[in-house]
């Protein structure tokens, strides 16, 4: 049976991360259990990985074991593993000792002068080139633009593959190409306020994989983004996450599978009053999920967060918008120019709790200035 190359296309691990203060280390190692599972499964040739594999550039103890766990095991299901840099790695701390892995099957690059030295793989069909493309800064490469950086590398990709007479390439990148939908979570990388580049850059390629965009989605048949395994900011609470599984056969005729990211905790918004929210059997399906909530009561409650927390134990933001109030769109200069401290203080409880102050805190306020006044004094 003649067989195809198959690779698995991932991205944005963002190891290191946290939710609003919620661990997520749990669900990053189910993660990647899913990840080497799928590999051996399905086996693939090679995972690719389109870069930000930590959220800094300094990633915590436990996130570097959590990757050099990931690349042994990945490697054990017989899969190469391709990896380029994102804009939240450090380039140098990734890439250290490539040269001597290299030789193990497992491919980093995360060097710019390296990015036209593809990884050649064969099948049935005779060879496939992955060339994979790190981050690169602008400012840093000497360009103008991302789309002037990224021209001119894959330029250097196209001469490469023209001098092999490769017939079947990939390009693997981290940017921001242009019709991809972007999140909260993602760092800006934008130069001069234009940060995407053309899709007409990468045609003729067999594969473009594509890293930065955390949601999963298809921008061409052969150019995708596999988006972060989970989602990093209430902003992705709709995205479905996961994983694209491409295979290339003859003339470099692609199919590709989604294959969906196990589920951890479901992140939930939710808008109303405070005794709706924890009486309401409307809302007893969101008990275990990471919340967002926004109270519109016309006084802020009590010890919201705490009674909150009660019934939803994974409340992780709590903003208080009342119904009915307009914003002041004055500067702080302006609303309080002319006016005296008790004026001031009165009106910071009118904005805080949306009720006036009590004719009992008014003379507590102006107690409260007069002994300082006459402590300074």
């Amino acid at each position: 049976m003649v067989r195809a190359m198959r690779f698995l296309h991932t991205s944005d691990w963002h190891l290191g991360r946290s939710l609003h203060r919620a661990d997520l280390r749990d669900a990053q190692c189910r993660f990647l259990d899913h990840l080497v599972e799928t590999a051996r499964a399905e086996r693939v040739d090679a995972v690719l990985v389109a870069g930000d594999v930590y959220d800094r550039a300094v990633p915590p103890v436990d996130a570097v074991a959590l990757y050099d766990d990931a690349l042994v095991r990945l490697r054990e299901t017989g899969a190469r593993v391709i990896l380029i840099s994102g804009n939240h790695d450090s380039a140098r701390r990734l890439g250290v000792n490539s040269g001597l892995i290299d030789a193990v099957g497992v491919h980093l690059r995360t060097r710019p002068g390296k990015l036209a030295e593809p990884v050649i793989l064969h099948d049935d069909h005779g060879p496939v080139a992955v060339y994979g493309v790190p981050y690169l800064e602008p400012a840093a490469e000497g360009a103008r633009s991302h789309e002037a950086v990224l021209g001119a590398a894959v330029r250097q990709i196209r001469a490469d593959a023209a001098a092999r007479g490769m017939t079947r390439t990939v390009v693997m990148a981290h940017a921001w190409v242009h019709g991809g939908a972007g999140s909260d979570s993602e760092r800006d990388i934008s130069v001069g306020g234009v940060g995407d580049v053309p899709l007409s850059l990468f045609d003729g390629f067999s594969y473009v994989a594509l890293g930065h965009l955390h949601g999963q989605q298809t921008l061409a048949e052969h150019m995708r983004y596999s988006g972060s395994p989970l989602p990093y900011s209430f902003s992705e609470a709709r995205h479905k996450k996961g994983s694209w599984l491409v295979e290339i056969g003859v003339d470099g005729k692609t199919r590709v599978e989604r294959v969906p990211a196990p589920g951890y905790r479901r992140l939930t918004v939710l808008r109303g009053r405070i005794d709706d929210l924890l009486t309401s059997p409307e809302y007893a399906d969101c008990e275990g999920d990471f919340l967002s909530v926004t109270l519109v009561d016309a006084a802020r409650p009590e010890a919201a967060m705490d009674r909150l927390r009660r019934r939803f134990p994974h409340i992780l933001t709590l903003e208080f918008k009342p119904e009915g109030v307009t914003a002041d769109s004055r500067s702080y200069g302006d609303r309080v120019r002319g006016r005296d401290d008790l004026a001031i203080a009165a009106e910071f409880v009118q904005h805080v709790r949306g009720t006036p102050a009590a004719p009992a805190e008014r003379d507590l306020f102006a107690a409260a200035f007069q002994a300082a006044r006459g402590g300074a004094s």
